[in-house]
């Protein structure tokens, strides 16, 4: 049967050793539906990540993740989507009031629901699962995918690339404005501990705007590894928000890239958000491909116990007459652990470029220990750039303020981190989204397992 074309998953693991060439080998008899230009995407990606492999302690980049640890278990990568079938409205439901969205479910890396046609909109959007686009739309994908991801400069982009077999297409037409957000739901439900490798396209053409938001959720207590990627094209006079939700529990381990190709004129503005999970490596590029563009990347993460976040921005200001804001904050307690490497990088001919970046850090405990490194490089001399990190504890003179005014030390605590935190949180644009994540964060900081109130979970 191991030897079988129609095996639906194998282990990555061989005698205690990690064999990613045998899913390689294995994929390659699966996929001739698919177009050339993805087979070929495929073997590079492969080829790439086998000469490289998984990132090490000296590679800077990710010199704070044990990535030993993080492939101790013995996963399974499933080929193949699998059939299960459950009533979304009996698990999950996100229970945000008025949010009116168009969800799309991904279970376990593969979209959910019918995968074989994308799915038009009145205004003209097209959506869907990525096999389905890349049968219907093949012309976008082969000038979208994987030009923003590249080849060779990290190991898990490659991996994921090599292995990607599902994930979300989505497709915005010249002119369009839509205000009805579209949300996606990746759920993991399995008996199984899985290696889960999505893969995501989202595509504004010109003259468009555009809201998404992504929420990850476990809906079973295995253990999980999820690789995912998602390329966004912004395209002249374009406006993108993107919120990002990361909510798990702590047998979760996430690692998230999110490349974003901006051209003239446009406007992204992204919130990723980290209440939970065991394990969380953001990784965030963005190119200013454009003059006019402007990029306002927003991070919140809120660790306890032996949780790890791990935020790495790269900001590349390819093109004059740009403008990025950076603001990440943090409030680590137990005995968590943080890493925030943010890099800011002006062209040499990138003149009149406004670049920012702050990271502000909370410590609740002496254990819980925070990792900031802000970067600049600078190749132009008529630009506004500036970086900044602060990591303490909370603020002695306003608790003595406060506590002096009757409010007891653990109101005092929880009311100065939500106003710690709340510059962040106001910064989503959508109300009713604000108004949840504003609940979630003080449930949070309360020491609650601020889940959303409606997740189910299986006894599998």
């Amino acid at each position: 049967m191991r030897n079988s074309i129609f095996m639906k998953e194998l282990s990555i693991y061989k005698e205690q050793n990690l064999d990613f060439g045998r899913l390689f080998d294995h994929l390659g008899k699966l996929n001739g539906h698919e177009p050339d230009f993805m087979k070929q995407t495929r073997k590079k990606a492969s080829k790439a990540f086998l000469r490289e492999g998984l990132p090490g302690r000296k590679d800077e980049d990710y010199k704070h993740l044990l990535i030993d640890k993080l492939f101790e278990r013995d996963y399974k990568y499933r080929f193949l989507k699998e059939i299960v079938h459950f009533d979304i409205n009996h698990l999950f439901k996100c229970d945000i009031p008025n949010l009116n969205t168009h969800l799309i479910t991904l279970l376990n890396g593969f979209y959910h629901g019918e995968a074989d046609q994308l799915i038009e909109l009145p205004s003209g959007i097209r959506y869907g699962s990525m096999q389905a686009a890349s049968k219907e739309m093949p012309h976008i994908l082969e000038k979208h995918y994987s030009k923003y991801a590249g080849f060779g400069k990290d190991s898990f982009v490659d991996l994921n690339t090599s292995l990607a077999r599902d994930g979300v297409f989505i497709y915005v037409p010249k002119n369009t404005v839509f205000n009805k957000p579209i949300q996606i739901v990746n759920l993991i439900l399995s008996d199984k501990e899985l290696l889960i490798q999505p893969r995501n396209l989202i595509v504004l053409e010109e003259n468009t705007s555009f809201n998404l938001v992504v929420c990850d959720h476990a809906l079973t207590m295995k253990y999980s590894l999820g690789n995912s990627v998602t390329e966004s094209y912004v395209a002249q006079n374009a406006k993108y928000d993107f919120t990002l939700l990361q909510n798990e529990h702590n047998n979760a381990s996430l690692i998230n890239h999110h490349f974003i190709h901006q051209e003239k004129n446009s406007r992204v503005e992204t919130n990723t958000l980290s209440l939970h999970a065991g394990l969380i490596r953001n990784n965030h590029f963005v190119t200013l491909n454009g003059e006019g563009a402007e990029n306002y990347a927003n991070g919140l993460y809120l660790m306890d116990k032996d949780q790890y976040i791990d935020n790495w921005v790269y900001m590349d200001h390819a093109k004059p007459n740009c403008k990025s804001e950076q603001l990440y904050k943090g409030v680590m307690d137990g005995q968590s652990k943080g890493v925030f490497s943010g890099r800011i990088l002006v062209r040499k001919d990138s003149q009149a470029t406004e670049a920012y970046q702050r990271n502000n850090n909370i410590l609740l405990t002496d254990d819980a220990k925070m990792n900031s490194k802000p970067q600049l490089e600078i190749y132009a001399d008529d630009v506004k750039c500036s970086h900044g990190a602060t990591v303490g504890q909370i603020d002695e003179e306003a608790m003595f303020y406060l506590r002096s005014r009757g409010i007891s030390k653990k109101e005092a605590s929880l009311m100065m981190m939500y106003g710690f935190t709340n510059d962040v949180i106001r910064r989503i644009r959508i109300d009713s989204l604000r108004e949840r994540i504003e609940e979630l964060v003080y449930k949070r900081l309360k020491g609650e397992l601020a889940r959303c109130d409606n997740c189910g979970y299986l006894n599998m």
